[in-house]
């Protein structure tokens, strides 16, 4: 029986936050699953843009797909990356990948839609250049308060995740250590969450949750 691990990524902190994104991967990944015989491993959560290719998630689950033989399973290629030539040389590796939702394609399939990807991101980079330019134009404030904004937002989630590092390794002792489980008994307990009380856990809250302990838990990398 094939193993695997499964990566998902979105490309911002705010996706990450409410889920966008993230249920329609696994939705695909699922549905390959259920018609497959391949048994996934480990599932890798990841916030960071496509653009890049520096990422420690996904650096880590090549690693372990490499190490143990497992096979990567993505749900669609501009999930895994933006850039066409790092796509290629990832296909050139020994890196067994499979995309889900198109379970059947080739290296060159593959690499076709890693282009395809790529100019889907140049494309959106300049429709979010020419947004910005017209928000000026209006007068509307971008630059120093909204990084500011953003720095305040990404530490309070940081120290949320600190806070709820120990709640959650107690929880994957006593046997809650799918996302579904660990989602279902945080409500049981009523453990707020970031946004507060009167908020319901859900998966991928949890998942953006335990990205951000997983990042607090790696050494930082020049």
């Amino acid at each position: 029986m094939q193993q695997a691990v499964t990566y998902y990524r979105v490309s911002t902190d705010e996706q990450g936050e409410s889920g966008l994104g993230v249920e329609a991967q696994q939705y695909d990944v699922n549905a390959l699953l259920r018609v497959s015989a391949i048994v996934v491993v480990r599932e890798y959560f990841e916030v960071e843009s496509g653009k890049k290719n520096n990422r420690r998630v996904l650096k880590k689950a090549i690693r372990h797909c490499l190490k143990a033989g497992l096979t990567l399973i993505i749900a669609k290629c501009d999930r895994l990356t933006r850039k066409a030539l790092f796509g290629a040389r990832l296909l050139d590796s020994r890196l067994n990948l499979i995309a889900a939702d198109k379970p059947w394609a080739t290296k060159l399939d593959l690499l076709e839609d890693f282009i395809r990807a790529e100019r889907e991101g140049i494309a959106i980079s300049k429709r979010t250049s020419a947004a910005l330019q017209a928000a000026k134009r209006r007068g509307v404030k971008l630059g120093k308060a909204c990084k500011a904004l953003a720095l305040k937002n990404k530490l309070a989630a940081i120290a949320f995740a600190r806070t709820m590092n120990p709640i959650i390794q107690d929880l994957a002792a006593h046997g809650f250590r799918t996302i579904r489980a660990l989602a279902a008994e945080l409500n049981r307990r009523h453990i707020p969450t970031y946004r507060g009380h009167g908020a319901k856990w859900h998966r991928n809250t949890v998942c953006h949750l335990l990205h951000r302990i997983y990042e607090l838990s790696e050494p930082s990398q020049a």
